[in-house]
């Protein structure tokens, strides 16, 4: 029924005129003969069975604004009152309103989805470095980059872990070998490098942090490298808020050369210098050096230990041995949990002194050198640690400093120094 009315509106049938009572061709009969040709269900006139049609009136129909009648030949033809108007490009264009209104309305929901999710950022600084690229400033020798601290980097505590603004570091220092053109297959070697097999190994690495950042801050961390003796190359960090200017953290280290396949370490060749050399900057170094001897723990030594830590196959970068900022989440296996949970490291040098790989078992050892309870009072906490492999050999030796998680709040009200003497 429904399609035949809807045929009918396409191919209505011929007749003389519109509004005038049509006959049927057969008498009624129930079945399909009933219906006309234009989908309208008969009633019975009389009981010899004919059949009268009365259809609604209805004006004539109009195509893009021009009003047409039936011919008698069943054709659909121009108004004798419009049949003089002239047939330009313009009359004989569809009609473009409903698809105009359903853009329109399209466009119209877009909208007030997107104020709905607010998605304009908060600070202007958000889409500076929108897709983490970077830049190089300081006539190309400092390079530059922005992060947004996520959900997955925080900690129990909602700061950012120890570990996050490291590999951010990490990240900012690959980077700025990319942006100069100069990394090769290695992680962070130069082509030249990548002939010789060689590659780079941190040897030493200071950290102080003033303040973790929260989840949805914005970091931004430059990074420059200089020379460290003959045969090393000194890399340091400057991180801070974007906003204000205040640091957030400084870090420096000394990196030296490796063979990749004889895993020993190697004078850094004149043709691996010649690419380097022009991107050393002669800066005073941003932490300084903490002259310390690390002493060496054992089991007697410790306080605390941490055996049969292994590595996972995430855990090692495309060297093939376990990424730096690894250890140092091993290392803090050991700590005790009081003190992760009153205090935040706010300082911490590392000594690296051999590679760990994926075959490798590790144990943990931490030693805490002050005097130290179990609630978090006004003194900081040093800790001494040393990472191991099962057979004794020393992988990472370590001391941090940990302040009362409180602090930020003190020195946020004016009542500390934002870096002891």
């Amino acid at each position: 029924m429904v399609s035949s009315m809807a045929a009918s509106t396409f191919f209505p049938a011929s007749s003389s005129s519109l509004g005038q009572p049509v006959k049927s061709s057969k008498p009624f009969s129930g079945g399909p003969d009933s219906v006309d040709v234009r989908g309208i269900v008969a009633k019975p006139a009389s009981s010899s069975g004919g059949l009268k049609v009365k259809t609604n009136a209805q004006s004539s129909p109009k195509i893009n604004g021009t009003k047409v009648s039936l011919r008698k030949d069943g054709q659909m033809a121009e108004d004798d009152t419009l049949s003089s108007a002239p047939r330009t490009f313009y009359n004989q264009l569809p009609d473009w309103s409903m698809l105009l209104a359903a853009i329109i309305t399209i466009f119209l929901a877009a909208e007030k989805q997107l104020t709905l999710l607010d998605w304009k950022p908060k600070r202007p600084d958000m889409l500076s470095d929108a897709f983490g690229f970077g830049m190089t400033v300081h006539n190309g020798l400092v390079f530059r980059q922005n992060f947004s601290i996520r959900s997955y980097e925080i900690g129990a505590d909602r700061t950012a872990s120890i570990e996050t603004l490291m590999n951010h570091l990490q990240e900012t220092a690959l980077n700025h070998v990319k942006s100069a053109g100069l990394l090769g297959d290695g992680f962070g070697a130069t082509p030249e490098m990548s002939r010789r097999n060689l590659i780079w190994v941190v040897t030493k690495m200071q950290v102080l942090v003033e303040r973790y950042p929260i989840w949805g801050d914005v970091v931004e961390v430059d990074t420059w490298v200089g020379a460290s003796g003959k045969n090393g190359m000194r890399k340091d960090w400057h991180v801070r808020d974007p906003l204000t200017g205040e640091t957030i953290m400084e870090a420096t280290s000394v990196w030296v050369m490796m063979n990749k396949l004889t895993r020993r370490l190697t004078k850094i060749p004149e043709e691996v210098r010649g690419e380097i050399e022009p991107y050393f900057v002669e800066r005073t170094i941003i932490v300084d050096e903490d002259g310390r001897k690390l002493p060496k723990l054992d089991n007697d030594t410790a306080d605390y230990v941490r055996k049969g830590l292994t590595p996972h196959w995430c855990d090692l970068d495309v060297n093939q041995h376990v990424n730096n900022v690894k250890y140092i989440g091993w290392m803090l296996e050991s700590a005790p949990i009081s003190i992760l949970e009153n205090y935040e490291l706010s300082s911490m040098t590392l000594e690296y002194r051999r590679e760990c790989g994926r075959d490798s078992v590790v144990q943990s050892l931490t030693a805490v050198s002050t005097n130290y309870s179990d609630n978090p009072h006004d003194a900081a906490v040093e800790c001494k640690h040393l990472l191991r492999l099962e057979c004794g050999a020393e992988i990472v030796r370590g001391r941090t400093q940990w302040r009362p998680k409180q602090a930020h709040q003190l020195r946020e009200a004016g009542f500390m120094p934002i870096r002891s003497s």
